[in-house]
């Protein structure tokens, strides 16, 4: 039996992680995160996007059918647009309806423009025709 052992100090190396070893793995993972959470910003926004397009989309129609529906008014160069609903969907949104004769003097045919904007920026333009029968 030894009483007394010799130490080893540089007989063996010692296993565990290197500080180069928790850089690059910080590294890897750091990108790695990074590239998450673009695409989720990336996503939410396209998400947002496409929601605040179809809702403008929406009220466009409406407003479409609304000019429509009103009463013919020789060399008009607007319609009253209908009231917005008021709920939170459509919060900033404010339409436009003009309209242009395609004849002069107006023979009964005019091209009507709805113009949705949000927040005073135009979201969507939707044009047809309006005919006095």
């Amino acid at each position: 039996m030894q009483l007394f052992r010799k130490p080893r100090i540089l007989t063996c190396r010692e296993s565990g992680v290197t500080l180069l070893e928790t850089v690059v793995a910080l590294a890897i993972l750091g990108t790695i995160a990074v590239t998450f959470l673009s695409g989720l910003v990336i996503t939410t926004k396209a998400a947002f996007t496409t929601d605040e397009r179809a809702t403008a989309e929406s009220l466009a129609q409406s407003q479409m059918e609304w000019a429509q529906n009103a009463d013919y008014v020789y060399s008009a160069t607007e319609y009253s647009p209908a009231p917005i609903p008021s709920s939170k969907d459509y919060i900033d949104y404010a339409a436009t309806i003009a309209a242009e004769p395609l004849d002069s003097p107006d023979a009964g045919i005019q091209k009507i423009t709805v113009t949705v904007n949000r927040s005073g920026e135009g979201v969507i333009t939707l044009e047809s025709h309006k005919v006095d029968r």
